[in-house]
């Protein structure tokens, strides 16, 4: 099967090509045009995403099609949901068009779940039954994978998500958005100094049982980095570097004890992460020191996996297009929507 996959749910306009069926599937194109307006901003402004989207999505798709060297699509897969609810509608709109002209099916994909097959595009491993711990901008939820299409969700943020925190501490401190990257690269010019800020939800006596025990929380981590910026005053220039450094160490530290916990519990031997903060060297560093002694594979993606990208949405359509699953061209989007196939954790 030869399916196209749209991506429009924040600020990158993607398509790719994908050919194969069950886990043997070949990219042949993938495309992602990044919307740089925004550093403008200091943040994504929803009606310029959405404009720029519909700028942008016929020509990324006509350059997906002429890279797969190929005008025959079986199917057309598209996040309808969770996201920017006008910037999903350009890449929904323009789906069921294709579809319609074409007489070929149209699929909504959940954004989320496309992350959970991405690192599969190109780590054959990286396939259930495993832990995934999904970090971007806008979500962060620890899942326990134990098949496509059965997921059960163990955490989440309560508040701010990863990638939401790197950038607004980013900002504390005087760095460009998106600040993630920026921030990563300043934190690793130091040791962290004399900072070091407590791990959020983290306790030696919670067990399963606990409602927070694979929970998530960063608000009061960002209110411990303002605090220290504001004591440094004058000396920021020079306490910039540790700020960054003991920031990045906790959020880390946090997201690898929830993930360590959600391996252990479901007797996991392979650890999946996704989402844009996947991108962090040092989270899948950390990640992987935390289980090399204890015969656990941990897999992450690359950027272009990591960040928005059609190829995953086109990976998790294809795994509902053959059960046979297909949308109708009253195809809405959605700003929110539950992952598809939650189980009882």
């Amino acid at each position: 099967m030869r399916v196209l996959g749209i991506e429009t749910s924040c600020d990158e306009t993607s398509a790719a090509v994908l050919e194969g069926t069950g886990d043997q599937v070949r990219l042949a194109s993938l495309v992602i045009l990044s919307q740089d307006v925004h550093r403008i901003f200091g943040g994504v402004v929803p009606e310029i995403a959405s404009r720029a989207h519909l700028t942008a999505i016929v020509p990324v798709v006509q350059r997906a099609l002429a890279d797969a060297d190929t005008n025959a699509i079986d199917a057309v897969t598209v996040t309808n949901a969770p996201g920017l609810v006008g910037a999903l509608l350009v890449g929904v709109s323009y789906a069921k068009a294709f579809a319609f002209a074409r007489g070929i099916p149209v699929l909504g994909v959940h954004h989320m779940e496309g992350h959970l097959f991405a690192t599969a595009l190109e780590h054959p491993g990286a396939v259930p039954p495993f832990t995934a711990l999904l970090v971007s901008g806008g979500h962060t939820m620890l899942l326990d994978v134990e098949a496509w299409g059965r997921y059960r969700l163990l955490g989440r943020t309560r508040d701010d998500a990863a990638g939401e925190a790197f950038d607004k501490v980013a900002k504390l401190l005087g760095l460009p958005y998106p600040g993630g990257p920026h921030l990563e690269r300043l934190a690793a010019t130091s040791d962290g100094g004399r900072y070091r800020f407590a791990r959020p939800m983290v306790r030696r006596d919670q067990t399963p049982a606990d409602a927070d025990f694979y929970d998530l929380s960063f608000s009061g981590l960002k209110t411990a980095v303002l605090n220290a910026v504001k004591g440094a005053d004058a000396a920021l220039d020079a306490d910039r570097a540790a700020i960054a450094r003991a920031f990045q160490d906790s959020l880390i530290d946090t997201l690898v004890e929830k993930t360590a916990r959600a391996a252990r519990q479901f007797g996991r031997d392979r650890v999946v992460l996704g989402g844009g903060v996947a991108c962090n060297r040092a989270l899948a560093s950390a990640m992987r020191a935390r289980f090399e002694d204890r015969g656990v594979r941990v897999f992450a993606p690359a950027p272009r996996f990591a960040t928005d990208n059609a190829a995953m949405i086109a990976r998790a359509g294809l795994f509902h297009l053959e059960r046979g699953e297909r949308s109708s061209l009253d195809l809405n989007a959605f700003a929110s929507q539950p992952i598809p196939g939650l189980v009882a954790a």
